[in-house]
């Protein structure tokens, strides 16, 4: 079956909302006939080498009993961290449990989910992230600065990272690269980032 394509569109919404805490989503439309190729477990686990390639192993996603974290290189110092990982039919998510990158006091807040949708002629892939409270925001409401430092550091670097991912994914499992176009979509109220 042919499914090259010119491009290859990634949906993205990233913003921060009324409490000061971030949504993002992104998302990929796949062939129907690929769903039999896609499994939750898996989507993780290439999320999480993904992770690890795209940073030259600086981040280093860990697994254990306790949940998952993702580490600096060589030390104890957990980025992020997450309970052990909830599956549902059509998705997995990962709640925040903590990490330096978040907020102190909203430890156990937050959710990273990973979504496989069913349609007449398509499968989506989604990634979204939900409450999280990010320390770069500070308190809320968060200041036009740090809003400033939030977007052009931590914000950037997720976008990019999860639309490098979705479009990894495509070519991987059609075997062919396509240029990528990302589209914005509002799926939530909020200012954008």
């Amino acid at each position: 079956m042919h499914h090259q394509r010119k491009y290859l569109e990634i949906a993205c919404q990233q913003v921060v909302t009324e409490d000061s805490s971030v949504f993002s989503i992104q998302w990929v439309d796949l062939p129907v006939e690929l769903a039999g190729s896609l499994y939750l477990k898996e989507l993780l686990t290439s999320y999480f080498n993904y992770i690890k390639k795209c940073t030259f192993s600086i981040i280093q996603p860990v697994v254990h009993e306790s949940g998952i974290e993702f580490r600096l290189w060589g030390t104890d110092i957990s980025l992020l961290s997450f309970l052990p990982p909830e599956t549902a039919d059509d998705s997995t998510t990962l709640h925040i449990s903590g990490g330096f990158l978040t907020q102190s006091r909203q430890h156990n807040n937050g959710e990273f989910r990973f979504k496989l949708e069913s349609y007449e002629n398509s499968i989506r892939v989604s990634l979204q992230l939900t409450n999280f409270y990010p320390l770069l925001l500070g308190s809320h409401p968060a200041s036009r600065g740090r809003l400033f430092l939030y977007r052009f550091t931590q914000a950037t670097i997720h976008r990019r990272v999860t639309v490098a991912f979705l479009s990894l994914l495509y070519k991987e499992l059609t075997g062919y690269s396509a240029k990528r176009r990302v589209v914005d979509v509002k799926v939530k109220a909020g200012k954008p980032v």
